[in-house]
């Protein structure tokens, strides 16, 4: 596919759609229709975004959170665009312990990871990557989610799939994998949504 083919394509209802409402990327779609089905952002949470760039996640939390929910986003370039209130770690994600990204705040009620290895075009290595990539956003929020707490994160299915599954089954009450309209149709991405975290310290149902 020519470059400027590729860029056509890229340039569709859902990119267009992004610019006219002011945000960072297309991939917020993603999210809203995630969070629409599962109602994982509620007000005032405290939410956690691993691989936070361009920022359109961010920007969807703090909407969705208020005024009054904490975020902490994890990058290893700093955002572009300014999103009012949160805290941004530039980093490598696979160096950083649950502590560093708490910082002063005792849990996250949600742990999101938009995580996507620079891909090779080898299906197996980008598969290999993405895994070890959702594993550790897994680990994350493990980590510091409170009990109750949900986690949403992409992966690229391949051999370890149904052992990432079974952790995340493991600890959470239900687990259910997505592909939302707003991923290209071409793309392997799937979304795995894990809801009510039973291993934290935070009771959020009272």
């Amino acid at each position: 596919m020519s470059k400027l083919s590729d860029r056509q394509r890229r340039k569709d209802s859902f990119h267009r759609r992004a610019r006219q409402e002011g945000f960072a990327a297309r991939s917020v779609f993603k999210l809203s229709e995630i969070d629409g089905k599962f109602r994982l952002i509620k007000p005032g949470a405290r939410v956690l975004d691993l691989g936070c760039r361009p920022g359109s996640w961010l920007q969807y939390a703090r909407k969705q959170a208020g005024k009054k929910g904490a975020l902490v986003g994890v990058d290893r370039t700093d955002l572009d665009v300014p999103i009012p209130g949160a805290v941004i770690h530039v980093g490598d994600v696979l160096e950083m312990t649950p502590e560093d990204v708490l910082g002063d705040l005792e849990a996250f009620d949600v742990v999101l990871s938009d995580m996507a290895p620079d891909t090779t075009g080898v299906r197996n290595v980008d598969q290999a990557r993405s895994e070890l990539l959702f594993e550790h956003a897994l680990h994350i929020a493990e980590q510091t989610l409170a009990t109750g707490g949900h986690f949403c994160g992409k992966l690229f299915q391949g051999p370890d799939f149904q052992r990432l599954i079974a952790r995340c089954r493991a600890g959470f009450e239900t687990v259910k994998m997505v592909k939302p309209k707003g991923s290209r149709k071409e793309s392997i991405e799937q979304y795995v949504v894990a809801r009510g975290y039973e291993g934290g310290g935070v009771d959020l149902s009272a």
